[in-house]
């Protein structure tokens, strides 16, 4: 009698099993849609509070002009992404400093950030690739980068106090102090 409650036990666990699968229907059968999975989507590839991160695709039928595009369009969305960065710790900055041309500070910043993103970009470091051959024959190739928060810091720090009326109104601490927070809010969205 126990060795038939003992087999019992299993076969019911089974049966529950393949009752519960039954029940769910893949999202595929129930709409037609194919997940597509993203390569460098993980939290490693996103920008955190240390490091400017971006990831891109190229496409064509010559593997070296794939990367070409896909390196191309991750150092566009970086710049895209540190300009915005450093307008928005410009923008608190200014807000919070009593300058006496705002208007002109700001301006200048914003020149002196395209000048360091410019300067930064070549010096990105790749941190991932992954090659497709596409069924049409063409290449789909994935790129990840980073630009380290350090030394978009420093190089802008370097601008600010080489230009002197810049240097008038600047305090390193409360700039740090604001792109230090930027920079942990970026790390907080997940971009």
């Amino acid at each position: 009698m126990k060795t038939s409650k003992l087999l019992l036990i299993p076969a019911v666990a089974v049966l529950a099993l393949t009752a519960c699968k039954s029940k769910k229907t893949p999202i595929q059968k129930e709409t037609g849609a194919i997940e597509i999975t993203v390569p460098f989507s993980s939290k490693e590839y996103r920008s955190d509070e240390n490091n400017f991160r971006a990831k891109q695709v190229g496409k064509s039928p010559d593997l070296a002009t794939a990367k070409k595009i896909a390196f191309q369009n991750a150092k566009s969305e970086m710049a895209g992404n540190i300009q915005s960065m450093i307008k928005r710790v410009t923008d608190q900055y200014t807000n919070q400093r009593s300058v006496g041309n705002a208007q002109e500070y700001e301006n200048k910043f914003e020149e002196l950030a395209r000048e360091v993103v410019n300067m930064q970009l070549s010096n990105v470091k790749e941190i991932g690739e992954k090659i497709f051959k596409e069924p049409d024959g063409a290449f789909s190739y994935w790129i990840a980068i980073e630009a380290g928060k350090k030394e978009v810091f420093e190089k802008m720090d370097q601008k600010i106090s080489n230009d002197n009326k810049l240097k008038l109104d600047y305090d390193k601490q409360k700039f740090q102090q604001i792109f230090d927070a930027e920079m942990k809010k970026l790390a907080e969205e997940g971009r």
